[in-house]
């Protein structure tokens, strides 16, 4: 505690002497003053424990009163960030989400996943696993996914023998199938921030990484069935068989349209989104009315409501600050910093990845996405990487942050479902993180594998 306030203490002077042009900071030269204010602002911000959505529009502010910039430029900035109407898509998308989670959907995905992979050794870790990967490809939210199945299969694992922080821990890393396969709002959010990518070539490109991901997950659990003695699932009665399917069709077949439409050209991102809510509110009405309660209903609309409204107003500040980098020309100084390193392409592509992986585990995903995307996509771009790939890329990126202290929501939501604490978690992730990484440099270096069903289906 002591080191955080004397670091604390520190940056609050060095940031306020600088905005005072301070004669001690003059050996730095005044765009290299800028730059330092803008960061360093920011980050004395997140210190003091202001959150990042504030933290980036704060600093954003302060920045411009110190370039002396007309303020209106910041405000216009924040309402430019949101002013697409693709952004209506997030919180559509949002909206299913929350269906799935309240409608109890969820429940019948993990039925499905049991009766495909229950039976295996490590089979209700096998079922966590697949049925984060289900539920991602319909909710699109690694949080929604860790507390509406966490919720359900971490005390039954814990029953079947499983220690608590490894059922935390399978919860908590399976989750971040839903940010890769299909659908997913990060990848809007991306699609705008990289200028316009397809979102459609960007679904596609999410489902084999994602898959593999969660088949690297389950060969770990395999591998480590006969050490740790992991029971085997019970076997699903022959006579629900027909019944399980039938359920799980309905909601797999909402996912379908919702991605088979914008990929053959039926619907755009923003229709797509909408009409799988609707469709998502008719199964939820149709099929789930023990579910359908005015306490449920309101949580849905209420969650739905509050999360888009964080998202939006984080990319807001995001933008404002993606714009103060823009006018110090930062992206282009750190795309010379990273080629004066090293002008191998190999080289390069594994430094962007260290740095999404650094920033990941102190900031959250969608702001990172607004401000990093601009600065980091031209740099890849040299190296030879498609856009499409690199918005892959990059959420595999940050989806490892999001399950990583200090800053990893998921991993927070996770260990407050488990009822465990976050280092014992982090210590039965250990292998998990050694399957994500290895997922993640083959993902950066075999373009093929994201780029295979965008090709396949000319959308990139």
């Amino acid at each position: 505690m002591k080191i955080k306030i004397s670091i604390l203490i520190g940056l609050a002077l060095f940031v306020v002497s600088i905005f005072l042009n301070a004669p001690w900071v003059q050996f730095m030269s005044p765009s290299q003053l800028q730059i330092t204010f803008l960061w360093g602002s920011f980050a004395l911000f997140i210190l003091m424990g202001v959150p990042i959505s504030f933290s980036l529009g704060i600093s954003a502010f302060f920045t411009a009163l110190y370039v002396q910039l007309p303020i209106a430029v910041i405000f216009q900035s924040l309402t430019y960030g949101i002013n697409s109407f693709a952004f209506v898509a997030i919180a559509f998308f949002i909206l299913l989400g929350q269906i799935v989670n309240y409608s109890g959907m969820g429940n019948d995905l993990l039925d499905l996943a049991n009766l495909l992979v229950g039976w295996l050794p490590g089979g209700l870790a096998l079922v966590n696993i697949l049925a984060s990967m289900l539920f991602g490809g319909i909710s699109g939210s690694s949080v929604a996914d860790t507390a509406s199945i966490g919720t359900v299969v971490i005390p039954m694992m814990e029953k079947e023998g499983y220690s608590r922080e490894f059922a935390t821990a399978i919860t908590v890393t399976s989750s971040q199938e839903g940010i890769i396969i299909p659908p997913s709002q990060n990848m809007i959010i991306y699609s705008l921030a990289a200028g316009g990518v397809s979102v459609g070539a960007l679904f596609m490109a999410g489902y084999i990484p994602g898959i593999i991901l969660g088949l690297a997950q389950m060969l770990i659990v395999l591998a480590l069935a006969p050490v740790k003695h992991f029971p085997k699932g019970i076997k699903v009665e022959k006579k629900r068989i027909p019944m399980i399917l039938l359920r799980s069709l309905i909601i797999l077949a909402i996912g379908f349209i919702v991605v088979g439409g914008i990929v053959f050209g039926f619907f755009t991102a923003t229709e797509s989104s909408s009409v799988g809510a609707a469709l998502a509110l008719v199964a939820y009405f149709a099929f789930y009315r023990k579910n359908w309660t005015k306490k449920n209903v309101l949580a849905t609309f209420r969650e739905s409501a509050k999360t888009s409204a964080m998202v939006l107003f984080l990319i807001a500040n995001a933008a404002a600050f993606g714009y103060l980098m823009a006018y110090l020309q930062i992206p282009s100084l750190f795309a010379d910093t990273i080629t004066s390193i090293s002008s191998n392409p190999v080289v390069i592509l594994l430094m962007v990845n260290a740095i999404l992986l650094a920033l990941g585990l102190v900031m959250d995903m969608a702001p990172l996405i607004v401000i990093m995307t601009p600065i980091l996509l031209p740099i890849v771009q040299r190296a030879g990487m498609d856009p499409i790939q690199f918005g892959i890329v990059m959420l595999i990126n940050l989806g490892i942050g999001l399950c990583t202290p200090p800053v990893g929501n998921t991993l927070f939501v996770g260990c407050a479902v488990g009822k465990t604490t976050i280092e014992k978690v982090s210590k039965e992730m250990i292998p998990l993180y050694i399957a994500m990484a290895a997922v993640l440099l083959l993902i950066t270096y075999v373009p093929s594998i994201s780029m295979f069903l965008p090709h396949l289906f000319h959308l990139g």
